[in-house]
């Protein structure tokens, strides 16, 4: 199936992706924009598990303050080059998190570090798992994983820390 360049350029405007992975994805779904989006965000993820292992040096710390300054947050986002770090993509995550975790208020960063005896929902305490404030259909994890498939390095939440008056 032939694909219209207008479309590709619709997904790639929408996704990031390269524009032969584009219109691979298109000529797969018959030309369906959603599936194609569905399409490249798996093939995104399944790219970025394959790079988990790799170490992240670099990144920023970013902070949030809910307006009145009663809470906030502080995290640290870590990747593998200073030029993902320095991306508008990269830095508007780490500010969408450091808001979720001032709003959540998870106590971990994954469900690997929950403390054995912990009875609370791994889904509640454990930031990667929790519904992401700003797209609840998917998790802090999920889009974390979803730009690290898109900028092609490993991107983790490495600390966070949450503070508020009176707690």
């Amino acid at each position: 199936m032939a694909v219209d360049v207008q479309l590709v350029r619709t997904l790639r405007d929408q996704t990031g992706a390269g524009i032969m992975d584009c219109k691979e994805a298109l000529e797969n779904s018959d030309g369906d924009l959603e599936k194609a989006v569905l399409a490249l965000r798996e093939k995104g993820v399944a790219s970025a598990v394959k790079r988990v292992g790799r170490e992240t040096n670099e990144g920023v710390i970013e902070t949030y303050l809910h307006t009145g300054g009663r809470v906030g947050a502080m995290v640290e986002l870590g990747c593998e080059t200073d030029f993902v770090a320095r991306t508008e993509e990269f830095q508007k995550l780490a500010h969408d998190i450091a808001m979720q975790v001032a709003a959540m208020g998870p106590v971990y960063v994954s469900e690997d570090d929950i403390e054995e005896g912990d009875a609370r929902p791994p889904a509640q305490i454990a930031l990667m798992l929790q519904p992401f404030i700003k797209n609840s259909s998917s998790s802090v994890g999920e889009m974390v994983k979803e730009l690290a498939g898109k900028v092609g390095e490993n991107i983790r939440v490495i600390r966070f820390s949450r503070l508020a008056v009176g707690e």
